[in-house]
This record gives C-alpha cells, structure tokens and sequence, in this order.
C-alpha cells in the first residue's frame, strides 16, 4: 500500500536578499501522526508553515498540502492553523468569537450548535461561554485559539508554538488533545523551540539555519546519537553539521 502524506515539500526554499530562511527542505508528513518540527527561533518553522498555509510563496521549489496546493479552497476547507500569537476578537465573547469564525467556514444551524458545544467541552472553555475574550487569562485564550483551529473538523491542523507562555499543567491538557485528535484521524504538524516535548512527536524534523539537518522518530534519534534527551542530540547533530560544512 502507497503511504500517503499530508504535507510533502521538493528543494523548498525562502530567500530574503542574502538570507536564507529555508533552504532547500524536503519534507514527507505522514497522514495521521504528530510531527514536530523542532529548533532554536530563527530556524525557519514559522517560515515554512506560512508557505504551508499559502500566505507565502517559495523563492524555489515545491509544496503539496494532502495532495493540493496551499492556500487553494480545496485545501483551505482540509487544514486548520493556530498561529503563535491569538488572532481573537477580544471585543466578542468566547461563544461569539467562535461564530464569527463558522460564518467564515460555512458552519450554521443545529450541526454547528452540536459542533460548538463539542468545542466548548473539548478545549475546557464551556463554563467561560459568556465571557469577554478580552478578560480571558493567556491560557484561555490559548484555548480558544486551538477550538477555533479545530471548528470546522479540518484533516490537516498546523500549531505554531501553542505551548510557548503556558503552564505546566495546561501544556499537559494540550498534548492529551493533540493525540486524542490524532486518534480520530487527524494529522498534527507542530513547531517548538522546547525540545523536551518533542519526544511526545510520532516523528520530528530538526531545523537549524533554515536547513532540515534530521527527520526521524524521537527515539530513534536518541539512539542514533547516543543521547539522554533531545535538547543533548540536537547540539550533537548541530556540531556534526558545522564541523561538516
């Protein structure tokens, strides 16, 4: 059986002027996993997601989102997005943010009040229905955010550091959710600098200076380098690199 991909690049690349902020990335995204594509800020994650998304064109090569081109309806309707800072309406309720959002997906009627109310429940935020955005902790409003990227049930879902500024514990109720949706059949592909979650990826794409310098699983990595965590392989493979070039 032919695998399928949800995201696949050929010679991906991003240049501004002399600046290299992806270069030449090959990647294969399974259908149906968790992957991380991990590095230090300034690697190129949020650079490719923004081609992945198609508000951004490549400089040179190619990308194909479940078999579409980004930013087509087709693929638009498939993917949702959490981007790193909140695009909220912080004068709108959490209720009416999440409409605004369905008017935008096509959503309404008795489907879409079950499907909010899922929602609701899901991401933790039933009891805060009637509160103003604006008045919501940052941990809250993170939740909205992952809520309003799941509301239309999109097969592809991009989440671009959604653990940067949040706590403990609520990092731990995100990465339940995060496999509880890829148990029904969705396909997560997440950017984080914080290495130590990392492990948690089916399989993860280390970044550095624009470049994929690794893809493997977590453990594999682990033994391919011979380390105790990612943190300690990800600079053993970043000074194999540079002693390389």
């Amino acid at each position: 059986m032919t695998e399928e991909f949800a995201v696949e690049t050929c010679e991906l690349s991003k240049y501004y002027g002399d600046l290299k902020a992806v270069d030449d990335v090959n990647l294969k995204i399974p259908k149906g996993c968790i992957y991380g594509l991990i590095g230090p800020n300034g690697a190129g994650k949020t650079t490719l997601f923004k081609m992945f998304t198609g508000s951004l064109k490549p400089t040179e090569g190619t990308v194909k989102i479940l078999n579409g081109e980004p930013g087509g309806s087709r693929v638009s309707k498939l993917m949702g997005y959490m981007p790193q800072g909140t695009a909220l309406y912080e004068g709108l309720t959490v209720e009416e943010n999440l409409d605004q959002f369905a008017g935008l997906y096509g959503l309404k009627g008795v489907e879409y009040g079950k499907r909010k109310d899922e929602i609701l429940d899901f991401v933790g935020l039933k009891h805060r229905r009637k509160s103003m955005t604006s008045e919501l902790s940052g941990g809250m409003k993170k939740r909205l955010s992952l809520g309003i990227s799941i509301l239309h049930s999109p097969e592809l879902l991009l989440l671009d550091e959604p653990t940067v500024g949040v706590d403990p514990e609520l990092k731990a109720e995100f990465w339940k959710n995060f496999r509880e949706l890829v148990d029904r059949g969705n396909t997560i592909v997440i950017t984080t600098h914080y290495l130590a979650e990392a492990d948690r990826c089916d399989k993860i794409g280390m970044l550095y200076d624009g470049r994929l310098i690794l893809e493997d699983s977590p453990e594999a990595v682990l033994d391919g380098t011979d380390s105790s965590d990612l943190e300690e392989a990800f600079l053993k493979i970043v000074k194999e690199q540079e002693g390389g070039d």
